[in-house]
């Protein structure tokens, strides 16, 4: 995870409001930006401080890396002479609830700013930069001084991790100590096709919430997750439920979990109108589990599950 600090005061509301960074490749002349180079060295999962009117008002967290795209039309006059070519880098602002001010807290920042880049001078105010990166003394000063804002925002925002998982299909690909026949077995697998689903299907009949029972409006979703699984886990029938696709949601992200009594578990992250609008339960009993399910679940309560 890297931290980076961007300047938003021109463009706050519809950055944090659309939930992306956008920044020109190049300044009005041409010439390189250290500032705009920085947007094609983000990572998915990323931890980025949105600074504005002398304020930390929000953290986000990068969901994407960083596409070709030209100026955002809702920016009108703002940034007038940027260059219209520029970077899109997807991000999840949230604004806090208790924002704060470097400059009232120079003392404990000064000695972590950078030497070169760095997003703050050293009397507080800020310079003339769009995306700085933030060494890691620095961000533990900022995220001391933020409580556990940042902490619950990591937490909260779930990052796609198709990447990660296109990665591990690559990877199999490329494997020689496997037939091709069961690569693709494997691969199907991931997407909840396949032998895989024939197997979960002999166990499972329906969604344990709902109680849906059309196959063709369930998905197949590993209770351990395919990319954290041994060829035989990802093709066991054991290491999957049928849910309907907003609880293999809930699940896959570890708002739910389940005992192995069948007791619904609920993270504490999960939003409680959520529950309300899905008509979700909190008390239900979804039933026992085998043995075998048990034991994947328990690796789910343990990794997945949100506490």
């Amino acid at each position: 995870m890297q931290y980076w600090w961007v300047n938003q005061n021109q463009t706050y509301k519809h950055e944090v409001g659309g939930g992306y960074m956008w920044s020109p490749k190049t300044n009005s002349d041409g010439g390189k930006n250290q500032f705009y180079i920085n947007m094609t060295l983000v990572e998915s999962g990323d931890v980025v401080y949105s600074f504005c009117d002398t304020y930390i008002k929000a953290v986000g967290i990068v969901t994407n890396k960083a596409i070709s795209s030209s100026k955002p039309t809702e920016f009108g006059s703002s940034g007038s002479n940027w260059n219209d070519d520029g970077w899109f880098v997807e991000t999840n602002f949230i604004e806090l609830d208790s924002p704060i001010k470097p400059s009232q807290h120079m003392d404990l920042l000064l000695p972590t700013l950078p030497p070169k880049y760095s997003p703050l001078q050293a009397n507080g105010n800020g310079n003339q930069v769009y995306l700085a990166n933030v060494p890691d003394d620095m961000a533990h000063v900022l995220n001391n001084l933020l409580g556990k804002q940042v902490e619950n925002i990591v937490e909260e925002v779930q990052v796609p991790q198709e990447e990660e998982q296109e990665r591990e299909e690559l990877k199999l690909f490329q494997r020689q100590d496997i037939p091709e026949t069961e690569k693709q077995q494997l691969i199907k697998a991931r997407r909840g096709q396949g032998l895989f689903r024939s197997r979960v299907g002999m166990l499972e009949k329906s969604c344990r919430i709902t109680g849906v029972n059309k196959k063709a409006h369930l998905r197949a979703s590993h209770i351990k997750p395919w990319s954290k699984s041994t060829d035989s886990e990802k093709l066991d029938g054991n290491n999957g439920l049928l849910l309907s696709p907003h609880i293999d949601h809930l699940f896959d992200k570890g708002y739910i979990s389940f005992t192995n009594d069948g007791t619904l578990l609920i993270s504490s992250k999960l939003d409680q109108h959520i529950m309300h609008m899905w008509k979700i339960q909190p008390d239900i009993n979804v039933g026992k589990f085998n043995v075998n399910q048990a034991h994947y679940l328990e690796f789910h309560r343990n990794n997945i599950f949100l506490k």
